[in-house]
């Protein structure tokens, strides 16, 4: 999971990605980068780290022009190096830059036809680097020295009959404008926003809506599944639904986990959703478990609350912030090792004694994926003095591994793979465990939008929207994301790093 941003206005970007990419930070915290355009020439700073600390004042003072692009980073498989950070640049045609948000499926492939029949070298492991020399050689083959919208939306036309997977993508174009194109399946978020300057409109494209409030951009509408926008040097916006079929599967862990409640996603608010989410879990309880003896819920931050709040709510019990969290511990399913895992739960929260003391405790968050953090959790509420823990999961059992750009653990690091809902009670220590239904779940989000008929729900049940995952693609991304490769890349990433001179 990453976040991309694209504008074009009137005036020098560089501040103004910068500021979509920290509000975008939650997608990302691995590496970050920012491409911006004089007209003239290109201007790049990327490396590892926050956004915060990629750039500093002589950074930003560099980064020229009044066209850019920018990328927050999620350390996926394959990518963990600073020289995979985005954006990725080509020189021909024309000068493209491409930040993408995803995981293409067929990287493999399309990796060696690149290779064998488009003659173009790849210098990374990254999928995004796949789909920006796609891109290039569609555009190469029909593109002349004049660049038209036409010429882009066949390329992007080709693009989709050649790469499979989740993509939402911006490229800018050197003399050209800016471009953004989502998957046939819309499996990723896009959205695109204009303000008003006093020189005219300006435009910005962000994986998140959020990013266009914060930077004053009015919200237009999502770009729709295999749809492509190019906004030009002059402002004029062009529009072309380039893939012959297309069905809206938006991926349903980005209402559960991924993205800020105060979003807009295909037409869903985010925050509404996670309210519908804890009252349909309340519903289960009062069906399954009348007689209950809780006596306080209590959310595990932060994503967990809205359900938390509104689950409380319905069962008229009462709610409590029980945890304190530091900020500043990334997220725990995405580190590589399990005593690494374990070591930064206890540094991430902290009990307050008193909430839990005597009494009988619900614990409530967004999803259990490897059970590492919910079994310690429920350990502090014991030690802090809770009588007895409970725990409930505002999402179903996650029983598969995530292909479109979660990089998930592989199906047999997951605690719910091949267990039943006792076995992984049991395992986490927890007294009573109760999972949100999914087909509950698929209501919540369904509530914002009735038009969507499918949500890529694949974790869950283990369907692929896509319909190109098979057991021997499982077993190549086993073998990418098991916890002995990931801690092999980063203990190799550490040693190479350790050899850099200060370089900036």
């Amino acid at each position: 999971m990453c976040g991309v941003v694209g504008i074009l206005a009137r005036s020098p970007v560089n501040q103004a990605v910068y500021d979509g990419l920290t509000v975008l930070q939650h997608r990302g915290q691995d590496a970050a980068g920012i491409m911006t355009s004089d007209g003239s020439r290109v201007y790049l700073r990327k490396n590892n780290g926050l956004v915060r600390d990629v750039f500093h004042t002589r950074h930003m003072l560099a980064l020229k022009g009044n066209m850019g692009i920018g990328h927050c980073r999620y350390p996926t498989a394959g990518c963990d190096t600073p020289e995979e950070a985005q954006p990725f640049y080509v020189n021909s045609p024309f000068g493209l830059a491409l930040a993408h948000n995803g995981n293409l499926t067929n990287a493999a492939e399309l990796k060696e036809e690149l290779f064998r029949h488009d003659l173009r070298h790849l210098n990374t492991d990254s999928d995004s680097e796949i789909l920006l020399n796609v891109l290039a050689h569609e555009l190469h083959k029909v593109a002349d020295i004049r660049l038209t919208p036409e010429h882009v939306f066949s390329a992007v036309s080709a693009l989709h009959n050649r790469c499979r997977g989740a993509y939402a993508v911006v490229v800018m174009i050197q003399g050209v404008g800016i471009l953004a194109f989502r998957d046939p399946h819309g499996i990723r978020p896009l959205v695109y926003g204009v303000r008003n300057a006093p020189t005219g409109p300006e435009h910005m494209i962000a994986s998140e809506s959020v990013a266009l409030d914060v930077l004053g951009f009015q919200l237009v509408r999502d770009i729709a599944p295999g749809e492509a926008v190019l906004v030009d040097m002059v402002g004029r916006v062009h529009w072309r639904q380039c893939a012959r079929e297309t069905t809206l599967a938006p991926c349903i862990f980005e209402f559960v986990y991924f993205s800020r409640p105060d979003s807009m996603i295909d037409g869903i608010s985010v925050h509404k959703t996670r309210l519908r989410m804890g009252e349909r879990l309340a519903r289960k309880i009062e069906r399954e478990w009348p007689d209950h003896d809780i006596d306080v819920v209590i959310p595990i931050p932060d994503t967990s609350r809205t359900a938390a709040l509104h689950m409380a709510y319905e069962l008229n019990l009462t709610y409590r912030e029980g945890f304190i969290k530091n900020r500043y511990i990334g997220r725990t399913f995405i580190m590589p090792g399990q005593a690494e895992r374990k070591r930064s739960v206890r540094q991430k929260l902290n009990a307050i004694d008193l909430e839990f003391r005597g009494k009988n405790v619900l614990l409530v968050d967004d999803s259990i994926v490897r059970g590492t953090t919910s079994k310690q959790i429920i350990q502090m509420a014991r030690e802090a003095g809770a009588k007895n823990v409970y725990f409930a999961s505002a999402a179903p059992p996650v029983r598969f591994p995530n292909v479109y750009g979660i990089d998930m653990p592989v199906a047999h690091e997951l605690i719910a793979n091949d267990r039943s809902d006792a076995e992984i009670c049991a395992e986490i220590g927890a007294d009573r465990l109760i999972y949100q239904d999914l087909e509950d779940l698929i209501d919540a989000a369904r509530g914002g939008n009735d038009k969507i008929s499918q949500f890529d729900a694949s974790c869950f049940d283990g369907v692929y929207v896509t319909g190109d995952v098979n057991k021997e693609y499982l077993r190549m991304i086993e073998v990418a994301r098991n916890d002995s490769a990931r801690s092999s890349r980063t203990e190799g990433y550490q040693l190479n790093f350790a050899g850099l001179d200060n370089r900036t």
